[in-house]
């Protein structure tokens, strides 16, 4: 797999190197911001992937995103980036052919979350929410920039498909709270788990006006296994550390007995 590297600083380059050096396959070739050179490259070889910095003196990482995929449509666009970028600020071309986001400084765990995205290897998210909750790509765990936005995701795995609103959110995530600070801790949460699934190049949420809607496709969750009759690790804790987890713990017995009765 080729992927190039378009910074104007050497000093990213060598980070980039030293992250991805004797842990991936990929053929790597590092730029400046010399746009002749990178399109002929683009040109003569089939590039997997081109990772490219925002802000740099002779060319926007946007606008060098658009003449690359103009040129090769198969290629995906990952941007790194030190500002607060969302997909909503690229054009259609070029948010359909984005895998992911860096945010500087990343971590080396996100970048090989994207390589192996690229890679076509990890594109099923995992998530366990049987003990304490976590989330996989692959093997490599998700990392949420905060607490709240990870336990909100939690919640939203719980409502297993159905749409969950601000008002349930913050009934249960912060129910001590008055309204005015309750909702603006709920859009940090959205606003933080939404900057991680673009991180690790998974948008399975459906941002909405005052609700959050899950796109289950390519997702596997041990809880969504036990609702169904399958096999699961179910021993009595669900979500431990979250205090409306509780309400979930007598149905799960329930299904646990009754997929038990039937082996």
């Amino acid at each position: 797999m080729k992927i190039i590297i378009v910074d104007d600083e050497m000093v990213a380059h060598h980070t980039f190197l030293s992250d991805v050096i004797g842990k991936t396959d990929a053929d790597y070739r590092f730029f400046k911001d010399d746009v002749p050179a990178i399109e002929d490259y683009i040109r003569k070889n089939k590039v997997a992937a081109a990772f490219l910095d925002v802000s740099m003196p002779s060319v926007n990482g946007f606008e060098l995103a658009e003449k690359l995929v103009a040129l090769d449509g198969d290629l995906r666009i990952v941007f790194v980036t030190g500002l607060d970028v969302t997909p909503e600020e690229l054009s259609p071309a070029v948010r359909e052919r984005t895998a992911g986001f860096l945010y500087k400084p990343y971590d080396p765990d996100e970048l090989r979350n994207l390589l192996a995205v690229i890679e076509g290897g990890a594109r099923k998210l995992t998530a366990r929410m049987f003990g304490s909750f976590e989330c996989f790509v692959g093997e490599v765990p998700v990392r949420f920039s905060s607490n709240k936005s990870k336990e909100l995701f939690a919640l939203l795995l719980a409502y297993d498909g159905d749409t969950l609103s601000m008002t349930d959110a913050i009934s249960q995530l912060w129910p001590d709270l008055d309204t005015d600070k309750s909702k603006s801790l709920y859009r940090d949460a959205v606003w933080r788990l939404r900057k991680t699934l673009q991180q690790i190049g998974f948008n399975c949420v459906e941002f909405r006006r005052a609700c959050l809607v899950l796109d289950k496709e390519n997702i596997e969750c041990d809880y969504w296994d036990l609702k169904r009759g399958l096999s699961s690790e179910y021993r009595g804790e669900f979500c431990k550390s979250y205090d409306w987890s509780v309400d979930y713990l007598a149905a799960l017995d329930v299904k646990e007995e009754a997929k038990n009765r039937r082996t």
